[in-house]
């Protein structure tokens, strides 16, 4: 069928892969978003499609972004982190560029497929992934295929409400899943923890700058893996709060598996084992039916670039 070439498209940079029927990526490109945004932005992508079109025969690309995406993958809708990117026919606007067919996808779709053909998922039918970063993304991949909705925006779990009136969430409304279990939520929790016994936090503290600011995602799973009880108390509190949440989607959805993707997995069991816990706890009629599988993504951050080059070939 011939090798495409997926591109990821995030707030600060857009990676480029030339990916092969087997899911393996032959070539890379990077280069940095451009703060405006907009046709500035799209031309970066047909610049480094064009960078990897160089040294490889392509027969399509694909486009993956964090935002709302028509159901005829033509269009990108909203974009969170993107300045002038709504309402944008990129379909056209990069096949004029490339000459190429042009598939766009949302990011944690692009993921989820990867992940169903290529990685954790590779052995269920029924998937659902969620892609723990600065918020939660998600993706449902059910007898292969993709499950987008009427309108192309299904599987936004981050914004399902979990806590009535709660924390205000970047997409306007409060109380959002992802305000209490992904890397922010992270940070969140550790900072309450620090406030709450600034004695305890002292180690923590002394990875950083010595100030709550200072405590990023990496210093606390680092401290985590090595025993940090302040730290291990944020990822438990995180923990419960993702796997109260899956269960509820479990509820609605019956997936077999549940992949959990995003920078937060890399803290591996550190995050699953409360998860799962919260999981069986929160799960109604505990303990009398199947609970899905909850296992960690094996593409890393390929996972998005691999499955929305698949995608378009199509």
């Amino acid at each position: 069928m011939g090798l495409s070439i997926g591109i990821d498209v995030g707030g600060t940079k857009v990676l480029g892969g030339v990916v092969d029927e087997n899911g393996s990526v032959l070539a890379r490109a990077r280069k940095d978003t451009p703060r405006q945004g907009g046709r500035a932005l799209t031309q970066t992508i047909a610049e480094t499609v064009k960078e990897l079109m160089a040294k490889h025969k392509v027969i399509s690309v694909g486009v993956g972004a964090a935002g709302i995406v028509s159901s005829d993958r033509k269009t990108m809708l909203a974009t969170p982190n993107i300045a002038d990117w709504n309402d944008v026919d990129l379909d056209s606007e990069l096949k004029s560029l490339i000459g190429l067919p042009v598939v766009i996808e949302n990011d944690a779709n692009a993921a989820a497929w990867g992940e169903a053909k290529f990685g954790a998922g590779r052995k269920q039918n029924h998937i659902m992934m969620l892609t723990v970063g600065t918020g939660i993304g998600g993706g449902i991949v059910v007898d292969g295929q993709i499950y987008r909705g009427a309108f192309g925006s299904a599987a936004e779990f981050g914004h399902m409400r979990v806590v009535p009136e709660g924390h205000i969430c970047g997409c306007g409304a409060r109380g959002c899943f992802e305000q209490y279990a992904s890397g922010n939520a992270l940070l969140r929790h550790t900072r309450e923890a620090v406030n709450a016994s600034p004695e305890a936090a002292r180690n923590l503290l002394s990875r950083g700058d010595g100030t709550v600011a200072g405590l990023t995602g990496s210093i606390i799973t680092q401290a985590a893996q090595e025993g940090d009880p302040v730290a291990l108390a944020a990822f438990n509190t995180t923990g419960q709060w993702l796997g109260a949440g899956i269960a509820s989607l479990a509820v609605l959805l019956d997936p077999a598996c549940v992949v959990i993707g995003g920078g937060v997995i890399d803290a591996g069991e550190i995050l699953l084992a409360p998860t799962r816990k919260s999981l069986e706890q929160a799960m109604p009629y505990s303990g009398k039916h199947p609970y899905p599988l909850l296992i960690a993504a094996e593409l890393g951050n390929d996972a998005g670039l691999v499955g929305v080059a698949d995608l378009a070939r199509g």
